[in-house]
Parts: C-alpha cells; structure tokens; sequence
C-alpha cells in the first residue's frame, strides 16, 4: 500500500516542496528504509517514528517499508520530517485514509513517547504550503500560531495521537493563541544617559536615518551605554518588516513557543571572539548569522578593533548590498541583512589616549598596529563617527534627560518626512560639501553619506531643504580621521 503527503525542506529562507512517499510490502523480511538524500537527523527519524506510533497505540506495520522523499536531488536536513513520515506511514497501512491526507502538509519532530515538537523553520514551512496549495499544515501545538502568519490553517497538535483522532474521528484541535514577541521592556531607556548631549545627539539622528555609527573615546565614558539605547528609539517595526524578521527568527530557531510576529527591532550583540560564519551566516548547513539576525534592526559591535580583520571585513558586501548570498557544492542560500551597525572602540591599545587624566602610553608602533585592524574600507562605510570626551562630575549628577519614547517620537516623524519629501540642497549647501571633498579625505562614498545625514539632519529640523547649516553638522559627524586626531 502506497500513500503520500507534503513537507518543505529549507533551503537559506526558501521552503523546497518535498512529497513523503510511504509504501509497505508484505513480501521480505521486516524493514525501515529512508531514501532521498536525508542526512544523518532526518534518517534517525525511522526510530522516532516506530517509537512515536507505538506510544500513540496505534499499529506500527512488522513489513519491510520504504520511505522516499522526493525530489532526490534536493538534501532534507533536520527532524521536521518525523511527523510528515509517520503520517504516511500511517496512511499506506490505512490506519488513517490515504484521501484524507490531501490538502495538507505536516512538519514536527516525534518525541519517543508521541509527543510533537516544535522546529526551526516552521513560518518557512507554512509558506511553502500556501504556495503549493495546502489549506492545512499538521504541526506542533507551539508552533500553530507561526503557521497562522503565513495564511495557512494551522492544525495545531501535541501528540501523535491527536493526529490520529483529527484525521480518523475528526476531532479539531484547541486553537492557537500568539504570544507577541515584545522585547521593547528589555530596552534601557536614553533618560539614564547623563551628559554626553553630543552622544545623544547622533543617535538621535543615526536612528532618523539608519545611519551606521560608530563611537570611540577611552574606557569607561559611556560608549557601549549609549550604542544599547539605540533600539529603544526606534520606530516598531511594520507588518512586512516584522514578518520578514520573524522569519529569520524562526529558521534560527530563536522564536519562544508560541510567539507571534517579532515587531521591535531586534538588537544583536556578538562577542569579539565570535567567527565569520557566526556573523555572517554559514556552516552545514547553512544558518542566518547575528548580522541577517540584525536584520532591520541593529549590530552592535563593542571594541571593534577587537573582532578578527576577516570577520570585519566579511560585513563589508552586505553593509552595501544588504543581503548575504552563501555559495555551496550543494546550493545558494540567501539572507536578508539590512541592519546598522553600531561600533564602539578605544582611541589606543591602553585606552588612555584622548583621556587627559590619565594620558596614552603607546608608542607609534603599537598605535600603527592597532588602527590597522580596522580598514579605512570599512571605516567609510560608517555614516557618523563621534569620538566621545569623560563627561565631568557635575554632568553625571545632573537631572534625567530626555526619555527613549519622547525621542522616538522625533524619529518617528523624521522618517515619515524623509519618506515624503525630495529634499533638495541650497546653493550654499552644495558648496560647501564640493569644498569639503577637496579639504577633507572624503571618498565619493564618504560624500554621499554626508549627503544622507544632511537630509536626515533637515528631516528632524522639520526644514523643506538642505541648508549649509546641515551640512556642515554632517560633517562634523563624519571624518574618520577624528579617530586619528584624538
């Protein structure tokens, strides 16, 4: 007897159409075969399985059954395909009816006792059934309000028995109810800032504009304090950017059971140790790394100069083109990465320099090496570049500034103008950015992010045009060499 039903398999953020193809001969010895392509995880499913329909006390077949997933040309990865070969399996021994099979696809991992559980990539799953056609998707109860984003019919279960009862006896499932995804109470607030009014200043403006920044200064003046306030005066995210990100989430496995849509701007922090496959994306198989992780959101990068020059030099491409394309013998795997990127570093090895209470004691070889591991290449790409002073005592004892909403509402309405609005510079504004190309080592790059925070300047001003005013403040912002000069 021979039965079928649907799956996905992911490919980078793709979903692949696989059909589970279950047949069971009564000729042979008794035995269990998955063929197609499946990788060590998806073979282990055959124990699962045997264990899973056993535990549901239902019949598992003593015949010799065979299991295809096709295409296959087409790699299966992980355990999602335990609960879609269990129910083919239980289809071609007609313990549920083969027809009843149509219209849906299934995706879970079978726990020994028949339990179903959730894995990563079911949002992806749930749109690749759409796709196909399938109104329903057979799931883990954790998962059935993700399948809800996609537009498909969530059949939300807990327990390989409850399968069995929805398809034979018809007996519905409880509904699934979303969790949202709501990290903003996590977020520390820009009124705990004291001082630094420049500081709150770019990042008011780096959040206007989606502006990269990056702050340097010596140790202890508030550099990473200020960089993690950034997310806080963010604008939420919309429907499409939260799906997007929800999605990214969700093939990372880093959605909580339950979770609906991811709607504030997710904020990542890697450690300096961390590898090029880590940041970017990678390994086998392919996974999103912290920067499509960042994804409309931010990546902050605390020490800079600390992270390994491959790893910082692999954020180039994407920080231009805003996806990360991973090239395998096997297949292309593409991730979104359209995030800011928020550096931090010390001005010298010691850290003292730019400090005039304790002054720098590098030589000019160790200040050689250590700018170094960080290219101009990379430093361009940076919009704003700020090196911060110590703030003095009375700052640090003032009252509180302004709160993160009261910014964010600024920023909020910056964005809707620079959505709205062709801004146009003046005569003067012009000519004072040609005359700063020619004075400062400014790149056409360089000179074209100069030109964007200008805007993002007049946007928060509420101005109809570019003067040379916001020119000039972008530039201020903007030369690397500040770093330098310190």
């Amino acid at each position: 007897m021979l039965a079928r039903t649907v799956t996905h398999a992911l490919v980078g953020l793709e979903p692949r159409r696989v059909e589970v193809e279950a047949d069971v001969q009564d000729a042979g010895s008794p035995a269990f075969a998955i063929v197609g392509l499946a990788d060590r995880a998806c073979q282990e499913a055959k124990h699962r399985v045997r264990s899973g329909i056993e535990a549901a006390e239902l019949t598992f077949p003593k015949h010799r059954i065979t299991v295809n997933l096709a295409p296959a040309d087409l790699r299966k990865e992980g355990s999602g395909f335990d609960l879609p070969i269990a129910l083919a399996v239980l289809g071609a021994t007609e313990q549920i009816p083969p027809r009843l099979l149509a219209g849906h696809a299934a995706v879970g991992e079978l726990a020994l006792d028949g339990r179903l559980r959730p894995v990563p990539g079911t949002l992806v799953a749930a749109e690749g059934a759409r796709r196909s056609g399938a109104e329903f998707l057979v799931c883990a109860a954790e998962s059935g309000s993700e399948v809800a984003l996609a537009g498909v019919k969530p059949v939300p279960v807990r327990h390989l028995r409850e399968v069995y009862d929805y398809f034979k006896n018809s007996v519905q499932p409880p509904a699934p109810s979303a969790l949202p995804v709501d990290a903003e109470s996590s977020v520390p607030d820009l009124a705990d800032v004291r001082g630094q009014e420049r500081a709150r200043r770019v990042l008011e403006i780096a959040a206007a504009g989606a502006h990269n920044l990056l702050f340097g200064g010596p140790p202890g003046i508030g550099k990473t304090m200020l960089a993690r306030r950034l997310p806080g005066i963010l604008p939420p995210l919309g429907h499409d950017q939260a799906l997007e990100v929800t999605r990214i989430h969700s093939v990372a496995g880093l959605l909580p059971p339950g979770a609906g849509l991811v709607r504030v701007p997710p904020f990542r922090a890697p450690h300096h140790t961390s590898s090029a496959i880590a940041i970017v994306g990678g390994g086998a198989p392919p996974r999103p790394g912290e920067a499509s992780l960042a994804h409309h959101g931010v990546l902050l990068l605390d020490e800079l100069p600390e992270f390994p020059r491959l790893v910082l030099e692999s954020l180039r491409q994407p920080l231009e083109d805003g996806i990360i394309s991973i090239a395998r013998a096997v297949g292309r795997a593409v991730y979104p990465a359209r995030f800011q990127l928020v550096g931090t570093m010390n001005l010298c090895p010691c850290g003292g320099r730019g400090d005039a209470r304790s002054g720098c004691r590098c030589t000019g070889q160790q200040l050689d090496r250590y700018r170094q591991r960080v290219s101009r290449a990379l430093l361009d790409r940076f919009d704003v570049v700020v090196v911060l002073p110590r703030p003095r005592a009375a700052e640090l004892a003032g009252a509180p500034e302004e709160s993160s909403e009261v910014v964010r509402a600024r920023v909020v309405q910056a964005r809707r103008l620079l959505a709205g609005r062709a801004y146009r510079r003046t005569t003067d504004a012009d000519d004072l950015l040609t005359g700063a190309v020619e004075r400062l080592p400014l790149s056409g790059r360089g000179r074209a992010r100069v030109a964007r925070v200008a805007r993002t300047i007049a946007a928060l001003a509420g101005a109809d045009a570019v003067d040379a005013g916001h020119v000039a403040e972008a530039l201020s912002y903007r030369s690397p060499s500040e770093l330098e000069a310190a």
